[in-house]
């Protein structure tokens, strides 16, 4: 989607980490002292869909601890061999929401960019873990086309950048892309969907902060953390900075069953975001993909947590419950 460039880039500690990322089940587990407590989904299994998972997010997970809410995100367990009934490849529909190669129009006012297919870590119930990234993100070539088709439309003045993740591309080629996008004049929100800096928060450096205190834009950044363990001293450290250089935070999480289905964890979650200043956005119950039904919550348990959070939480601090349903104008609010 990005055009090339032929600059030389030194290559930042993060991506450092990023390449270093675990993609061995074993070696996690060793890690962790857990070697043979945990069966993962087969070789095969693993290749479609691979195991990814920072040192950062590791450093948080609990020693010896199979049931750790931050490990079951990310370990490919083989309950994803079940075969559940509608639970599909791409079950919210982005396929059909392909405009032209990379972007998608499903919200009126808003054109979405898949920036790019990787991300720094693999969270097993992903609803684009079965997306053909090959087939969707434009070549170099094609960004003109896709640039001139937000151009065109003037009804959209909003452009969110999601993937994978788009902090995963390095910065020369983000300042690149939102030099482009700043040039549409009624385009006045850029929103990026990231969970880097969760679990790697190495990656908020002053190369990223200073195009975004550059930058003409409103610029809202939608982090994504499940559990309050996720955010320790050097995430607070990175979301600090981020607002410091004029984002406006909010975080989405997934309900996912045995990590934070229960009211203490959510009330400890939005208490920690709250603590960074970062307001909890979307409680979503999880798309139904093909290999999570095993996370899968049921939405009557979903509403008890929400009602049971709007008795000891400040309205603010309490995310909204919703289901993206394909074909609908927005997200639907559940409670």
């Amino acid at each position: 989607m990005i055009p090339q460039t032929n600059t030389r880039v030194i290559k930042q500690p993060w991506q450092t980490a990023l390449t270093n990322a675990i993609k061995d089940p074993e070696e996690l587990l060793s890690q962790l002292g857990l070697s043979g407590k945990l069966s993962a989904v087969t070789n095969d299994v693993i290749k479609q869909f691979p195991l990814r998972v920072t040192q950062s997010y590791i450093n948080k997970m609990r020693y010896g601890d199979p049931e750790d809410p931050l490990l079951r995100q990310v370990f490919p367990l083989i309950d994803e061999n079940i075969d559940a009934d509608n639970f599909v490849a791409d079950p919210v529909g982005d396929h059909l929401a392909i405009t032209t190669p990379g972007l998608l129009q499903k919200y009126q006012g808003r054109a979405l960019l898949l920036t790019t297919g990787a991300c720094a870590i693999h969270c097993r119930y992903c609803f684009r873990r079965h997306f053909p990234y090959g087939d969707s993100n434009p070549l170099a070539s094609q960004w003109q086309q896709t640039r001139e088709t937000i151009t065109n439309d003037t009804s959209i003045n909003e452009v969110i950048l999601s993937g994978g993740d788009p902090l995963a591309l390095s910065d020369n080629k983000l300042a690149s892309l939102v030099s482009d996008i700043e040039k549409i004049s009624h385009i006045k929100r850029l929103r990026i969907h990231t969970r880097l800096p969760v679990v790697l928060p190495e990656r908020v450096d002053k190369h990223l902060l200073q195009w975004m205190t550059d930058s003409r834009l409103h610029i809202i950044m939608v982090i994504h953390a499940n559990h309050g363990n996720e955010i320790d001293a050097d995430v607070e450290q990175a979301l600090k900075q981020l607002q410091q250089a004029g984002c406006q935070l909010l975080n989405q999480s997934v309900l996912l069953k045995g990590i934070n289905d229960d009211v203490d964890s959510l009330v400890d979650l939005s208490e920690r975001l709250a603590d960074t200043g970062v307001m909890p956005y979307y409680l979503h119950l999880m798309d139904r993909v093909a290999g999570a039904s095993h996370f899968d919550v049921d939405e009557k348990v979903g509403i008890t947590l929400i009602e049971k959070l709007r008795n000891v939480l400040p309205g603010y601090l309490v995310p909204r419950l919703v289901r993206e349903i394909q074909g609908e104008a927005s997200k639907t609010s559940i409670s």
